[in-house]
């Protein structure tokens, strides 16, 4: 409806985004334009030196249309060679949609499966990357479907040590967390623009080392998806192969400005975890448990269990709190009834605040108790 009041999105992406990043998106830019190519060259650079990387040391930006399972699939299809055999560390939905890409590839793949409240085990992948077949190893960092976040530096220690090549995952937590790619020595890291940088959605982008990248040539198993020419492409003409999502670039090159006026992703995860502290501490005064124990809880998503009463459905609880414009996610496990609340994007501590009471109001009017009965 023109005119209507944004909603209050307490999801993982897309999720509220300043004033200045929808406003940037206001102009209309020809794909091949001198200032829109400078564009993409300076979004380019800024990713990779929020990775602690530079093209001088040797790795390389590439945006691809689309959102970040597009760039997740690119990266699968075109990275994985034809006698290669692909790892999958896997506690969550995202991971087995790495597993259903890999197979509709037909890559072969092998999964170390783990509960999905519970890290990987680490002696359990070392002894599995002890078989030479693997090449590859897939992880995510965080795992959006319950919140968790994974052991990211440990787990790329023991694949560094098998000499596999690492695709990490990091949809949810680039931008909130720092990561370093020499650090971990990773060959290729997915992120999207419209989770922890605050962009909006049309495009996801891959940072890779330049060694990995040329090793994709004539690898990959799509044309549009084909990883390695879309990055050939923009190094010879800085140009997409294909239109690009003009608008939500400019968008992303406020995002990233905002970024770093916030003090990088030490500085925004600072404000997520503030969210995060106190959606939790309201949530649990009501009597809701989370699924994740806080040793492994990211500040990105938290995921709850739903009151065991019987007058609670979650279509309803959802429904109620929507029309009160709080937007909240649903579960993503495959045990356990329960959802999610996310602490991205621009919210405010009123938000939060706003929530919570929405919440106790919505469960007195579907006849659940507080404090909750499990």
């Amino acid at each position: 409806m023109s005119g209507a009041a944004d909603k209050r999105l307490f999801t993982p992406g897309p999720i509220n985004t300043s004033r200045a990043v929808k406003e940037a998106m206001l102009r209309d830019m020809g794909s091949r334009d001198g200032e829109f190519l400078a564009t993409v060259r300076e979004i380019r650079h800024e990713l990779l030196r929020l990775a602690g990387a530079t093209q001088s040391a040797g790795y390389e930006a590439v945006l691809l249309q689309g959102s970040g399972t597009f760039a997740v699939e690119s990266v699968i299809s075109s990275a994985v060679p034809e006698h290669g055999t692909l790892l999958v560390v896997s506690n969550g939905a995202y991971a087995e949609r790495i597993g259903q890409i890999a197979a509709r590839h037909r890559i072969p793949a092998r999964f170390l499966r783990c509960a999905e409240n519970a890290a990987p085990d680490i002696a359990a992948l070392s002894a599995t990357l002890a078989d030479p077949a693997i090449t590859h190893v897939a992880v995510v960092h965080c795992e959006t479907s319950s919140g968790i976040l994974n052991p990211l530096d440990a787990i790329a220690e023991r694949v560094r040590e098998a000499g596999a090549a690492l695709i990490v995952d990091a949809m949810s937590s680039f931008g909130a967390y720092p990561i370093s790619l020499p650090s971990l020595s990773a060959h290729f890291m997915v992120s999207s623009a419209n989770k922890c940088i605050e962009g909006v959605p049309g495009f996801a982008f891959v940072l890779a080392r330049r060694e990995s990248l040329l090793a994709c040539r004539d690898v990959a198993r799509t044309v549009s998806l084909d990883l390695w020419a879309q990055w050939d492409g923009m190094e010879r003409t800085g140009q997409f192969r294909f239109t690009p999502p003009t608008h939500a670039l400019l968008a992303f090159r406020q995002a990233l400005d905002e970024l770093r006026a916030e003090g990088g992703p030490t500085g925004r995860a600072a404000r997520y975890r503030t969210r995060h502290a106190a959606l939790v501490a309201g949530m649990r005064a009501m009597g809701f448990v989370e699924h994740v124990v806080p040793a492994l809880q990211s500040h990105i998503i938290t995921t709850f269990r739903c009151p065991s009463e019987a007058t609670f459905r979650f279509a309803d609880f959802y429904e109620r709190l929507s029309s009160r414009g709080l937007v909240i996610y649903p579960g993503k496990l495959t045990q356990g009834d329960c959802f999610r609340v996310g602490t991205i994007g621009r919210i405010t501590e009123e938000d939060i605040r706003a929530l919570l009471a929405g919440i106790r109001e919505v469960l007195a009017e579907m006849g659940v108790a507080v404090p909750l009965r499990h």
